[in-house]
């Protein structure tokens, strides 16, 4: 006799949203430090974040991958071993707008982390010899990315959403990266690696008052003379004809459209959230409904809100066939027209929103989850109190709020959309649906 299925239990009540305490701290070279108790295992999770806008890309891409490199008494192996002893390990990385500087030890060796990223941060040494095979590994980098479809799309979106603003080109030339040497990445680090401006957030198994204490013991001494460089505000997304960029004898076509969003602060933050989450924005959405499930024209659609300190966006992309490339537009502008014109059904809006208040939860709920947000909202001027005043935002948004937001942001008319494709098969499909200039 066959077992009939069982019923999916009824999903519970969202549990309130439970922010472990922090405790704040400057200190007198201007490094605002901290630091949260997260007592799940016995590790310390360090993130440190600096303004970073309008770096050269060339130089700073570079400098992530060479300012662990030695100092003038330790070589990166020695860097290494020593991180080794504490369980521990930092890495670096840069957007156009900040450098970080991420790392882990075990929480008796906090010290030492901090000591080691000290050095680092005040004698960083850029030897000539790592230089050499770090400007040679990321030149491969880079252009193995560059014969990639989604890096090529990436591109000619950034292009057609920002023009002339600096956020419009994200990724250097390998050939400006050839051309950078070790001298220009110690001027660089000394114009920008300081501690004006930057947060050190520090998660673990320890009581915050001892964290901002090792932080000022390790890094009270830490100044540096460089500046601040502010971005201008990022220009209004600007809609109009398609852009379409040929990709001969490509079996697939890259789709990417940008529309308007707000940032974290906006009101409209919430209910936007909600709205994009119905139409495309996680896996039970309408769009991945129809385009993947429904239609099979891609296995993987998604859309999510860009933020960036400039301005934010909200961001769609699918990689479709090239026989599809018109019918999956299609099918993505009658979505998004749907969305924007007709309100969410009731069960469509709570699955949408227990998602993401689960998705909160979530990103929480780990010493680097944790570390990570707190050191991504001190970046936009925001603390860990934002959480929860962003559930209850998602909490209470009605039907109306998330209607009210879809029309506002998500109508098609506003979209500038970007193909990546082979020109010669898509472009009559393209161009019955909207206007086609080529790239």
């Amino acid at each position: 006799m066959t077992t009939p299925p069982r019923a999916l239990p009824v999903l519970g009540p969202n549990r309130a949203l439970k922010l472990p305490t922090s405790v704040e701290h400057t200190l007198d070279n201007g490094l605002t430090v901290i630091a949260l108790r997260r007592s799940s295992v016995p590790l310390a999770e360090v993130r440190l974040r600096m303004p970073f806008a309008l770096a050269d890309l060339s130089r700073a891409a570079l400098l992530t991958q060479t300012v662990l490199s030695g100092t003038s008494t330790m070589s990166t192996v020695d860097i290494a071993a020593e991180l080794q002893k504490v369980g521990g390990g930092l890495s670096a990385g840069a957007d156009p707008d900040r450098l970080l500087i991420s790392g882990n030890a075990l929480v008796d060796g906090l010290d030492r982390l901090l000591d080691i990223l000290a050095e680092v941060l005040t004698d960083a040494a850029y030897p000539e010899e790592e230089v050499d095979t770090e400007r040679g590994r990321l030149v491969d980098r880079i252009r193995v990315a560059q014969s990639q479809p989604s890096h090529l799309a990436r591109v000619a979106l950034l292009k057609r959403m920002y023009g002339s603003h600096p956020y419009a080109v994200q990724t250097p030339e390998p050939e400006q990266v050839e051309a950078v040497v070790p001298d220009q990445l110690r001027g660089l680090h000394g114009e920008r690696v300081h501690p004006s401006g930057a947060t050190l957030v520090i998660v673990g198994d320890l009581e915050p008052e001892q964290a901002i204490a090792a932080a000022e013991r390790m890094l009270g001494k830490w100044n540096g003379a460089g500046v601040l460089a502010e971005l201008p505000p990022a220009p209004p997304l600007e809609p109009g004809p398609l852009t379409l960029v040929d990709r001969p004898d490509s079996v697939q076509s890259s789709l990417r459209l940008a529309l308007p969003a707000v940032s974290r602060r906006h009101p409209d933050h919430a209910a936007l959230q909600l709205a994009n989450l119905v139409f495309g924005g996680y896996f039970s959405s309408r769009w991945v409904e129809n385009i993947r499930e429904d239609k099979g024209y891609t296995y993987g659609p998604h859309s999510l809100v860009e933020h960036a300190v400039a301005g934010s966006a909200l961001v769609l992309s699918a990689e479709v066939a090239t026989d599809v490339t018109g019918p999956a537009l299609l099918e993505t502008l009658y979505e998004l027209g749907r969305i924007a014109s007709l309100p969410a059904k009731d069960e469509e809006l709570e699955q949408a929103r227990q998602y993401a208040l689960g998705t909160l939860q979530l990103g929480m709920s780990t010493q680097a989850g944790l570390a990570g947000l707190v050191s991504t909202y001190a970046g936009f001027g925001l603390r860990l109190d934002y959480l929860a005043e962003h559930a209850a935002r998602l909490a209470r948004a009605t039907k109306e709020d998330v209607a009210a937001a879809a029309a506002q942001y998500l109508a098609p008319a506003k979209a500038a959309a970007v193909v990546l494709g082979d020109a010669a098969k898509v472009e009559a499909p393209l161009a019955a649906l909207m206007p086609v200039v080529r790239s």
